[in-house]
């Protein structure tokens, strides 16, 4: 299906034609092209839950209220960063944010690193009106580290947002791959500590798909991050985005390489969970339904995040991502009914999770 993002009154939100906007481009890629990485998957094939035929439960009173970095949250369930810095995307963000507060997701958006550099683009990331109540998450390429931003530009883009955490994103194949890549991550960590140290609210570091390893997490927890979020492979492969991009054709074919590259989200978690037993932990990279999100769970993660899979809904249309969520929500319930875990908490490193 071409999905086309519309707006209440029912007009595309997109061009017509192929736009050099390149967020508007990764919208359209994500959406209509295949680029899910080939050869590799999330690991959550591997595990299954041992069926408890007597739960001792009533299924109404499960709850899936949760606390994430001392704040109550009404699901374990995260819509992760996906997009803004333009008046299509920015549209898609408030859908997002309009969603995530009627259901009690956290919610983070695409990189702020547009409307630090351009003000006129502010308010694509402007969903605090929209969501008032839930944690809200903004979101910086680490990299951007290394080309002159600092702590000011870090709080510049939690201001826009109106964000509770900030994450910076570690995306070091995409920036190789697309045309207008930034690939200075020499000394990085060094420089992610200084944000993480100055800024007053908690700062994550996340992947973007190919996954973050227990020893580079253990790196950056050192360092204070206040969170990981593991971003694993087996969902959006941002090689094959950004060969959908390129007119290089060098480039392009380069990227078929990679088509399988990264570290499943399962094995993720599991690694990051057993170098910190208490540090806050998201689990998101190919979630596909709340089955997925209950692994995610019972390997460790604090949040389970979904993305590409609710872009489409969420161009579709309030309804349709409305459903989506309710959907996740419910197959986690079910799941956890399914073992007896009563909330999140009794997910966490439940027996009944083996490897098949």
């Amino acid at each position: 299906m071409n999905h086309t993002p519309q707006d209440a009154n029912g007009k595309s939100l997109l061009p017509a034609s192929r736009t050099g906007e390149r967020k508007i481009e990764h919208v359209r890629l994500c959406l209509n092209e295949e680029v899910a990485g080939s050869g590799i998957t999330t690991g959550f094939e591997q595990y299954r839950f041992r069926h408890n035929a007597l739960p001792e439960l009533n299924f109404d009173e499960l709850s899936l209220e949760t606390v994430f970095l001392e704040r109550k949250l009404r699901t374990p369930l995260l819509i992760s960063s996906m997009t803004g810095g333009s008046a299509t995307t920015g549209a898609i963000n408030v859908r997002l944010a309009e969603a995530a507060q009627r259901r009690g997701w956290a919610l983070g958006v695409g990189s702020v690193r547009a409307a630090v550099e351009r003000s006129e683009l502010a308010a694509s990331f402007h969903v605090r009106g929209q969501a008032p109540d839930i944690p809200v998450i903004a979101n910086i390429g680490a990299v951007q580290l290394s080309y002159g931003f600092g702590a000011e530009e870090c709080r510049r883009a939690v201001e826009i947002a109106g964000a509770d955490y900030l994450v910076l994103h570690l995306n070091g194949l995409q920036e190789v791959f697309q045309p207008e890549g930034n690939t200075g991550f020499g000394s990085l960590l060094a420089q992610i500590e200084q944000v993480c140290r100055a800024l007053e609210v908690p700062v994550g570091v996340k992947e973007v798909g190919w996954g973050i390893d227990g020893d580079t997490a253990l790196c950056l927890y050192n360092a204070g991050a206040a969170f990981i979020d593991v971003a694993g492979a087996g969902g959006t492969s941002w090689s094959q985005v950004e060969k959908f991009r390129s007119k290089d054709p060098v480039r392009r074919a380069a990227a078929e390489a990679f088509a399988d590259w990264g570290i499943p989200t399962a094995e993720c978690i599991a690694e990051v969970r057993a170098v910190s037993p208490q540090g806050a932990l998201i689990g998101s990279g190919g979630l596909k339904h709340g089955v997925d999100a209950a692994k995610a769970l019972a390997l460790g993660a604090d949040l389970a995040g979904f993305g590409r899979s609710l872009l489409g809904p969420a161009v579709d249309s309030e309804e349709a991502l409305d459903a989506a969520l309710a959907q996740v929500e419910l197959e986690l319930k079910t799941a956890m009914f399914g073992i007896g875990a009563a909330n999140p908490a009794a997910l966490r490193g439940n027996r009944r999770l083996t490897r098949r």
